[in-house]
């Protein structure tokens, strides 16, 4: 039975009745497989977390103390390596670009994906995914890990309307990952129940060389499995509690194993990189979710993707090529200490036993950053462990092997598959590497349009790379990957992608093929913007201040999770002297208390939109920001006055060791909405350039955004018509995902209420048989 079929057939079991769910699912025929050749390659994709050039020591950066990665570096020189590669700000944006080659306005998945956020904001089925477009070349897929593409599974699942069948839904024949956006905090009880929150930062029970008050040398160590086994502090284990939670175990300080296991040892908590809650997904639409008390969901997760990726791929037959798309987690916050054996006994920081020991805290109170030196250490051993992890698929798979010292003996052209490494965006704040070479701008990383927050590694490698160890200077952004993926296996996207959805990506096989290509791109673009929010959820984002980023926002719902982003949190019980037990409600509050404090704080509301535009050399920057009044005697007063545009021009390039970077007070001119000074003759005719096609970028965004309330309400499959198959796909929706015998959030929910009712159908019958106007661009 062909996959297409297989969807339909499930589809069937999704809807109350079969002939409702059949129209449902009715959008176009799907394209006809063809049946594979010997000549197609395997594809596997690898997606890393929060990892910004600024990390990297084969880039010619990395820092004064920059992080062990021989194994990346060994794929790059096996290949290429993109120098002028740009993601999206943050994560979801640009894993949405990978899989469907759209900028973000394009699909209005325009920030990371929060459960607060409508499904409206998240990749819609009826997108010609890249599993869908490679499945018409013959290819079966798989998603393995981390990749933020969808709602969540907690409370009501208010934004995943088809629940754990989403990513089949999307075209993937197999997944094994994760629906969060990253790993849970921390637990600082460290698995203890009887133990008070914030005794074990790090999430194990310290020794009592580094906790004399809460540590311990001895004591029981339980397994998910139901087995126990004492440990002790000797000459191969430095921390008992450590080794414990490597092994997947919790350990009870100072105690002997029990018969019974006490009941104060808690597995169903997550614990940052040592748990996970895996979905799992199979191409006949089953579906399974496995708990942080399952055993085989406890361990670390760099080493847990690993393994499922392996697995998957060894169940592969050479019959049919396959795309295995692999996101690892690290190194998203929370950072972690990765297992020891994953670290080389020279590492700086491997055996430091202050990283974990109250005597390295520092107050987090306003206006102060905490533990930098302990988050740049941590990054470099998680970015270590991983890379050792991504050396190990590579020599699992069959791919490369370990040379007699240890390091990657990796030669592409002897395989049949493509390995495609990039980051999703720049580094976090916290982990940038400021000092040189590099010297990198935390103030402006992740979450910003600026250099740091976009510029990312892009490692090609295969078969068909001719003239392996070259750099491509040329730009690149991340939607193209989407057309580079295609190109290899031989699909044709402008003949199988609908007319009225053209893709935003641009060709890249060349690169691999022709070392003389020159550049495809003339210019680079990245951008981000504010989510839909679904107003029929009972949580409220409060502020958060990243002080590393002098920065405020309003979209983590709870205290753990800004805490867990080293920011300090504004909101219900901040515990913050002065602060309303009920909190802040938005950030101009928030400035008004903090300048209160501080007349020269410097703490800024992050922006409701960026985009940001570069031919090479000149890059442009526009940033659209609510103004708040403020109000320093009683910052509860602080109101919302408008929104302001502002344009940013800046000089950059990524020149080694120290690039010039669009940072605070370097930029050309700045005006507000636009730049109207005079500037010189060539900054002029960039400016006139980038401006254009910002303005275009402008109205593709703001006829995208108003889509479904003015541009085309109705059209929820957006094939630019109004027609009964609209009214076919409300009617699966509208059964699906019910709370309270309502369906919720769906990409059929035109008036945005977090409901798929009877005002969408109206709605869609009220615009029945309408044309849509094109987009603008």
């Amino acid at each position: 039975m062909k996959k297409t079929q297989r969807r339909k057939l499930s589809t069937l079991l999704l809807a109350t009745t079969s002939a409702l769910a059949l129209a449902g699912c009715s959008g176009g025929s799907d394209p006809k497989p063809q049946p594979p050749t010997a000549q197609k390659s395997n594809i596997l994709f690898i997606v890393l977390d929060d990892l910004g050039l600024d990390q990297l020591a084969f880039y010619g950066y990395g820092g004064a103390v920059p992080p062990k990665t021989p194994n990346l570096a060994a794929i790059a020189q096996a290949g290429l390596q993109f120098r002028q590669a740009w993601a999206m700000p943050t994560c979801t944006p640009t894993r949405a670009t990978f899989f469907t080659g759209r900028y973000p306005s394009s699909t209005n998945v325009l920030n990371a994906v929060v459960s607060t956020d409508l499904a409206n904001s998240e990749i819609s089925p009826y997108e010609m995914t890249l599993p869908k477009l490679l499945d018409t070349q013959g290819y079966t897929s798989a998603l393995i890990g981390k990749m933020h593409l969808t709602g969540t599974d907690l409370d009501t699942a208010a934004n995943l309307p088809y629940g754990h069948q989403t990513m089949w839904k999307l075209g993937w024949d197999y997944f094994d990952g994760y629906l969060d956006g990253a790993p849970f905090p921390i637990d600082t009880r460290a698995g203890l129940s009887n133990v008070a929150e914030g005794t074990y930062k790090c999430g194990f029970v310290s020794n009592t060389t580094m906790d004399p008050a809460n540590g311990a040398d001895v004591g029981a160590c339980y397994v998910a499995t139901g087995g126990c086994e004492s440990i002790s502090r000797g000459e191969d284990i430095a921390t008992p509690g450590r080794s414990c939670m490597e092994r997947g175990g919790i350990f009870d300080p100072g105690q002997s194993c029990q018969a019974t296991r006490p009941s104060y040892i808690d597995f169903d908590t997550q614990n940052g990189y040592y748990t996970g809650e895996f979905v799992q997904s199979w191409p006949d639409g089953r579906t399974n979710k496995v708990t942080a008390a399952d055993p085989s969901a406890r361990g670390y997760r760099s080493t847990m993707e690993t393994d499922r990726a392996v697995a998957w791929a060894k169940q592969q037959s050479g019959d049919t090529p396959w795309m295995m798309s692999v996101g690892y987690s690290a190194i998203h916050a929370p950072l972690q200490l990765p297992p020891l054996s994953l670290i080389s006994d020279t590492t700086r920081g491997r055996n430091d036993n202050l990283v974990c020991s109250p005597a390295s805290d520092i107050e987090g109170v306003p206006g102060q950053i905490t533990a930098l030196i302990d988050d740049h250490l941590i990054t470099n051993l998680m970015l270590e462990a991983m890379d050792k992890e991504i050396g190990r698929l590579l020599v699992e798979l069959d791919l490369a092997t370990w040379n007699d010292d240890g390091t990657l003996n990796y030669q592409p052209e002897k395989t049949n598959t493509i390995v495609v490494v990039m980051g999703d965006n720049g580094t976090y704040v916290n982990s940038v590497k400021f000092t040189e070479p590099g010297r990198f701008d935390p103030t402006r990383a992740k979450g910003f349009a600026y250099q740091t927050g976009v510029s990312v590694p892009l490692l090609v490698a295969g078969p068909m790379v001719k003239d392996p160890g070259r750099e491509i200077t040329h730009q690149v952004s991340s939607p193209d990957l989407y057309r580079l993926f295609a190109e290899i296996a031989g699909a044709d996207v402008d003949a199988i992608v609908p007319a009225n959805r053209p893709v935003d990506a641009q060709p890249m096989l060349a690169y691999l093929t022709d070392p003389g290509q020159g550049p495809i791109r003339t210019l680079n673009f990245a951008e981000m913007g504010t989510n839909f929010t679904n107003p029929a959820t009972s949580i409220t984002p409060q502020p958060c201040v990243i002080e590393a980023a002098n920065v405020c926002f309003t979209i983590f719902p709870n205290k753990a999770l800004c805490d867990d982003q080293s920011g300090i949190w504004y909101g219900v019980n901040s515990g913050l002297a002065d602060v309303p037990a009920e909190g802040f409600s938005q950030c101009g509050q928030v400035m008004s208390y903090r300048q209160g404090l501080d007349a020269g704080d410097k703490v800024d509301v992050l922006p409701d939109s960026q985009k940001a535009v570069s031919d090479g050399q000149y890059k442009l920057v526009r940033l659209n920001r609510k103004i708040y009044s403020i109000d320093t005697a009683d910052p509860v007063n602080s109101t919302y006055v408008e929104n302001q545009n502002t344009d940013e021009l800046y000089k950059v390039d990524m020149a080694v060791p120290n690039p010039t970077l669009d940072r605070e007070g370097s930029a050309i001119a700045i005006g507000s909405p636009t730049i109207t000074a005079p500037l010189p003759t060539e900054a002029q005719q960039a400016y006139a350039l980038l401006k254009a096609e910002m303005d275009e970028r402008d109205q593709v965004a703001s006829y995208n955004y108003q889509y479904d309330k003015l541009n085309c309400p109705g059209d929820g499959n957006r094939d630019g018509v109004v027609d009964q198959r609209d009214l076919d796909n409300w009617t699966e929706l509208s059964q699906l995902n019910l709370y309270k015998g309502v369906a919720q959030s769906s990409w059929y929910d035109f008036n945005h209420d977090g409901k798929t009712d009877d005002a969408d159908r109206a709605i869609i019958e009220a615009g029945m048989g309408m044309d849509c106007p094109s987009s603008p661009a």
